[in-house]
């Protein structure tokens, strides 16, 4: 008889069904020995390109309920490689698929690479895709009897038994999605230790959104991994609910015993095992990797280099100078590359002269020169929806501050910098498609910084700022805002989160008043959404205005009230719950998005002022 999995006979779950389920991180993963049983790997596909070669392969996972589950793959090295390689396993996020770009990526740069393709399915459709590159007809990934993939949502948050579950007549968190996921990616180190090619001491991972989650579960229950990149996943407390102004938040409601849970499944107790660097990438405004919890989990990492690198305004999505940062986080752990500078020196200072508080930062500069420094603070709880205040910042010597003026001492303070560093020369991402051909800085950013009310004024901070009309006149460009598909005029979106801060926040009656220069004639939309993220304060939203404004080479402003943003369910009858404000050439949502939209005629629009009026 088959092992029901990987070394484990099904007379063991027979003799054991009654034994007490872990209750720890270790304990779960007590009887599973990744090496034990051989991988039957297949290679479907072997072809040579840009100085590399690739295989489309599948490996065995384990047999599961009498079931053998298979994993797909892409796997590729270096044409030529003369010497043992470093590799690295990339773990693709929800909905996606295992990409043959992110080998390229690697491979490129000198190392082995294996892109896992946990979510297939089998039959090829979107989101559950065959791996990059597949024809028709080619195997795929096949979990057998157990389903942990997204046709199984219910199984991520859950120990309960169920027919797809590991276990059907018990509470376990062999139950949960995550740990089968885990088991299948640990899998695909054993691939990579055993290819001739590849230098088993050298192993990394990395992953983005749930790729990120599975890096943090395989680094904290394998010490195979020399160095490990998160990114947009991967943090802990998910569980626990959170206090925000107008109501509390968790992003998981656990199925079963939430204790049993939290000792074996949960982030942060997976954290304190990890025996690697990691580097956590992500947004500021991230909805699945909640900022302030990354540092609560990472900071139980002991013992270990961490570094966190943090787009601006950002959710679930990176800007090139923290994309960056993965491949060279890998070349100094993995090929005794250059080190990336250390977490910057940070400091929230309440007691100054001016009652007002400061942040200081000292970055590293030993490896690399400071191109710019960054500082920004909010004083919104919630981390998907805070706006991000940004400081004016000046230098004394090594050190960088800046002022942080409160409107009100009856809200929390947090505070975070970001260092762009000069790179000796530009990195390339261009094997990803949208990434940057040519990337001179990385960035490295500070600790999370964060105070209350009760020592805000303990400290004698006073409310220095005064609450304003003026939203933006666009003197920094566009540092409070982020574009999406920037450069792309047709389909360009310049959004902010600006007016969701009572400093910005717009009053009943107000109008929204827009100057701008447009030389030829567009049609703008212009999006606000209330409670963007914020389901504790209402349902959200989306009311949608659109505007064909008339080219011409003079200023011209725009108005726009309440009333002149409508939904299906009627217009916006107050400006007080907006979380976002977009300025869209075409927006997907509604209204004319429902056609293909027109060509952007022209030169993108410049923004020269927003205010309330």
């Amino acid at each position: 008889m088959k092992p029901l999995l990987l070394g484990l006979s099904l007379s063991f779950f027979t003799l054991t069904n009654a034994a007490e389920p872990p209750q720890s991180v270790k304990e779960l993963w007590a009887d599973f020995d990744a090496r034990k049983d051989p991988l039957e790997t297949e290679i479907i596909r072997e072809w040579k390109e840009d100085g590399g070669v690739f295989r489309h392969v599948r490996y065995l996972i384990g047999n599961f309920k009498g079931k053998p589950a298979r994993m797909a793959a892409i796997y590729g090295f270096p044409e030529g490689a003369k010497e043992k390689l470093p590799a690295v396993m990339h773990i693709h996020g929800g909905g996606q698929r295992a990409f043959l770009s992110e080998v390229k990526l690697l491979v490129g740069r000198g190392y082995a690479a294996l892109s896992v393709n946990w979510g297939g399915d089998g039959d090829g459709q979107p989101p559950f895709n065959s791996v990059e590159g597949a024809q028709p007809g080619d195997p795929n990934t096949d979990w057998g009897a157990v389903d942990p993939t997204q046709l199984n949502v219910p199984g991520y948050n859950t120990v309960l038994p169920g027919p797809k579950q590991f276990f059907e007549d018990r509470e376990h968190p062999k139950n949960n999605n995550w740990y089968l996921l885990t088991l299948g990616c640990r899998r695909g180190l054993t691939f990579l230790e055993q290819q001739p090619e590849v230098d088993a001491r050298r192993l990394g991972v990395h992953g983005f959104s749930m790729g990120g989650n599975l890096t943090m579960y395989v680094a904290g229950s394998d010490d195979r991994v020399k160095a490990a990149v998160p990114g947009v996943g991967g943090q802990g407390f998910r569980w626990q609910s959170h206090e925000f102004i107008g109501g509390t938040a968790m992003q998981e409601q656990v199925k079963g015993d939430v204790d049993m849970f939290r000792r074996t499944l949960s982030f942060e107790s997976y954290a304190p095992l990890i025996q690697c660097p990691v580097l956590h990438r992500s947004g500021t405004n991230d909805f699945h990797g909640w900022m302030d919890d990354v540092y609560r989990t990472n900071s139980l990492i002991t013992n270990q280099p961490t570094r966190y690198s943090w787009s601006p305004h950002l959710n679930h999505r990176l800007i090139p100078e923290v994309a960056v940062a993965m491949p060279l986080w890998f070349d100094h752990f993995l090929k005794g590359g250059p080190a990336l500078p250390e977490t910057p020196a940070s400091e929230l200072v309440l007691q100054t002269d001016d009652h007002m508080p400061l942040f200081r930062v000292t970055p590293d500069q030993k490896n690399l020169p400071v191109a710019r420094v960054e500082i920004y603070y909010s004083i919104d709880p919630d981390p998907r929806a805070r706006f991000w205040r940004s400081a004016n910042v000046e230098r004394k010597g090594d050190a960088f501050f800046a002022k942080l003026p409160l409107h009100s001492l009856d809200l929390p303070l947090f505070a975070f910098a970001n260092v762009y560093h000069t790179l000796p020369k530009p990195e390339s991402l261009a094997a990803i498609p949208g990434g940057s051909k040519e990337v001179k800085e990385v960035c490295i950013s500070s600790l999370l910084h964060n105070t209350d009310p009760v020592k805000l004024r303990g400290a004698g901070v006073s409310a220095t700022a005064n609450i304003s009309t003026l939203i933006d006149d666009f003197s920094h460009g566009l540092r409070d805002w982020y574009q999406l598909n920037a450069g792309n005029l047709t389909h360009q979106e310049t959004w902010t989160r600006k007016v969701t801060d009572p400093m910005y926040r717009g009053t009943d009656g107000s109008k929204l008043k827009l100057t701008l220069k447009m030389p030829k004639t567009n049609r703008l939309t212009f999006v606000v959404r209330e409670n963007e993220w914020r389901s504790y304060r209402g349902p959200r939203k989306t009311f949608i205005c659109e505007r064909e404004i008339q080219g011409s080479d003079a200023v011209q402003t725009i108005i726009l009230e309440a009333k002149d943003f409508t939904s299906e369910a009627g217009v916006l009858k107050s400006w007080a719950l907006i979380d976002q404000l977009g300025i869209c050439a075409h927006n997907p949502e509604r209204g004319s998005s429902a056609k293909q939209p027109p060509l952007w005629n022209g030169t993108a629009a410049e923004f020269v002022r927003l205010a309330w009026e």
